[in-house]
């Protein structure tokens, strides 16, 4: 069982980024301090029939101010409870939960994809390497873009061509010619199935952050488990679990 407590804590912005997204800050210096890239928090509503806290990951770390930053899009009533509320407004939050990056590589690629996006920012300001950023987007919506590019060169792929490269994130890759020694990816399953097939057909080292539903954020409930090579210690099967064991797995430890 986890020794996370739930705190309230206190929003001081929240700001609409584009359609159904919406990037928010939160005062809360105990998670500031412990978190690290890749990391989520879990945030619970105050309507009472929503009883199960929504997982978001966390985008950006400011320790000095004590501060946390999410930046999520509204996919139920629990998102959209939290697009509603604003700056002073108090929240209960638990975390920081799961295991993040392991910051390695010299020379390393940044995949994002959709609302995969926001947790590689803390990366990026956190690797000291050569960093390159591919980051996938259905249009020419760039939320975020713009604030990874001091920390390296971006690079974008759009479903529909009107940015960057149409197509991927690999498409985008093979297009610029890139290369690295270590891959940092989250986003929707399809794309890091791509992404662990890139890797492991040239010999890359690479880390993926799965996305997906969760219940309890500890790891007790066994409601967000994914396939894994070796058994799990704490179910003695082949599962391991997103929430407490992950979100971030090197790709050779899981089946996707």
């Amino acid at each position: 069982m986890s020794d996370k407590v739930i705190k309230d804590t206190i929003i001081t912005s929240s700001v609409k980024m584009s359609e159904g997204i919406y990037s928010m800050w939160l005062k809360e210096e105990e998670i500031a301090k412990a978190a690290k890239p890749g990391q989520f928090v879990s945030l619970y509503c105050k309507e009472g029939s929503q009883l199960l806290p929504r997982p978001i990951s966390i985008c950006e770390i400011d320790k000095k101010q004590g501060l946390v930053r999410l930046v999520y899009r509204v996919a139920g009533k629990g998102t959209l409870e939290f697009s509603n509320m604003q700056a002073g407004d108090s929240i209960k939050i638990m975390g920081p939960l799961g295991n993040g990056f392991t910051l390695e590589g010299k020379k390393v690629i940044l995949i994002g994809g959709g609302i995969g996006i926001p947790p590689m920012l803390e990366l990026a300001k956190s690797l000291d390497a050569n960093v390159q950023v591919v980051l996938g987007y259905r249009d020419g919506d760039l939320f975020l873009k713009e604030e990874f590019e001091p920390y390296g060169t971006v690079y974008v792929s759009t479903e529909d061509g009107s940015v960057g490269t149409k197509g991927n994130v690999i498409d985008a890759i093979n297009e610029n010619n890139l290369e690295a020694d270590m891959i940092f990816s989250c986003g929707p399953t399809p794309m890091l199935k791509g992404v662990k097939a890139y890797a492991m057909k040239n010999g890359i080292k690479a880390q993926i952050s799965l996305e997906e539903k969760m219940a309890c954020g500890i790891g007790a409930c066994l409601a967000c488990v994914c396939k894994s090579k070796e058994k799990d210690s704490h179910t003695n099967v082949n599962n391991k679990r997103i929430c407490k064991d992950g979100p971030v797995f090197y790709v050779e430890e899981i089946d996707l």
